[in-house]
């Protein structure tokens, strides 16, 4: 059977986390209310490139990269990994599975246990997954250590998470992820904590490992600038939907969606004589409790009219590998 395209296919992802109400409001109405975090989302990755996941805080970002490793359980829909429904799997076989997917979370210092020495807390997967032990591990350790720029290595690795840079903290949580020559990364603002003279470094890091090691990567963003220098194929995602999708090239130079223009336009430019014409969106993003009605961003477009606050624009393509959920896109 012919290996697919796709590593990873996402199909109708929901994920609606039920409201926690006081003793008196339960009292007072039985009705129950759900942050639509993640509402219904089709997307696929494929073998071996970067596909972005960008928009504002709050959007659903972080959420359907942990569906996607099956840390949250969804609501709905299906997750397909390298042919296999993970919705099908025990708790047993989603851990082992898990030897093929790994995360790099947002903050290293919060990600890694400040008891744990550096060099343990990269090689622990090893222990957990019977992979080695003892003398092999640290070989192992030191080996991927030297790999992702950690050096001196044998002295990094006895050395506690907060003895560390916020550089040595990216590349050890860097590490870690990658001590098992998984298959996925899901990159969860993998250099949103590090400081600015080091994050285009990180970037280069990433972009060598995923030639070292064959590497597939769901990177997380809130920073167009950054996923344009690092991503293939990039989703633009709103209160729980994707509104734009496509090659990063034709996203960025010809964006249809007003959201994902207003987030193109917010991009800080390097010269002191520009100065920003086009209208930033009003408002902030609505509560994800009660989501608009029709277009989820019509409260906020420019652009809005009648049928925007009725209907619910589909995710449609529009050109080749270019889709959109608007009613108005112009080509």
């Amino acid at each position: 059977m012919p290996e697919s395209e796709n590593l990873v296919e996402v199909r109708g992802l929901k994920k609606w986390f039920p409201v926690q109400k006081s003793f008196i409001e339960r009292l007072v109405t039985r009705q129950r209310q759900f942050v639509h975090a993640v509402d219904g989302i089709d997307i696929d990755i494929r073998r071996g490139e970067v596909f972005g996941l960008a928009g504002e805080s709050g959007s659903g970002k972080t959420t359907t990269g942990r569906l996607i490793l099956r840390l949250e359980e969804p609501t709905d829909g299906n997750i397909v990994f390298d042919g296999v429904n993970l919705a099908s799997l025990s708790k047993e076989e989603m851990r082992r599975m898990r030897k093929r997917m790994q995360v790099i979370f947002q903050d290293p210092l919060a990600s890694m246990n400040p008891r744990m020495k550096t060099g343990d807390a990269i090689g622990h997967s090893l222990v957990i997954f019977d992979e080695a032990r003892g003398e092999e591990k640290r070989r192992r350790v030191l080996e991927m250590m030297e790999r992702v720029g950690l050096t001196p290595a044998h002295v990094l690795y006895n050395k506690y998470p907060h003895q560390l840079s916020g550089g040595q903290r990216q590349r050890a949580v860097i590490a870690r992820a990658l001590i098992l020559h998984p298959d996925l990364i899901v990159a969860d603002e993998p250099i949103a904590m590090a400081d600015v003279s080091v994050r285009a470094l990180l970037l280069d890091l990433m972009l060598q490992l995923k030639q070292d090691f064959n590497l597939t990567y769901l990177f997380i963003t809130h920073d167009l600038a950054t996923a344009k220098y690092i991503c293939d194929r990039i989703a633009i995602m709103y209160l729980g939907r994707i509104v734009e999708m496509g090659r990063l090239t034709d996203v960025y130079r010809h964006a249809l969606h007003p959201y994902t223009q207003a987030l193109l336009a917010a991009v800080p430019v390097p010269d002191p004589r520009f100065r920003r014409t086009a209208a930033m969106p009003r408002g902030e993003i609505p509560n994800p409790i009660n989501p608009p009605t029709g277009c989820r961003f019509h409260p906020r477009c420019p652009a809005a009219q009648e049928e925007c606050t009725k209907v619910e624009p589909e995710l449609r393509e529009v050109q080749k590998d270019h889709f959109v959920a608007c009613h108005h896109d112009t080509m």
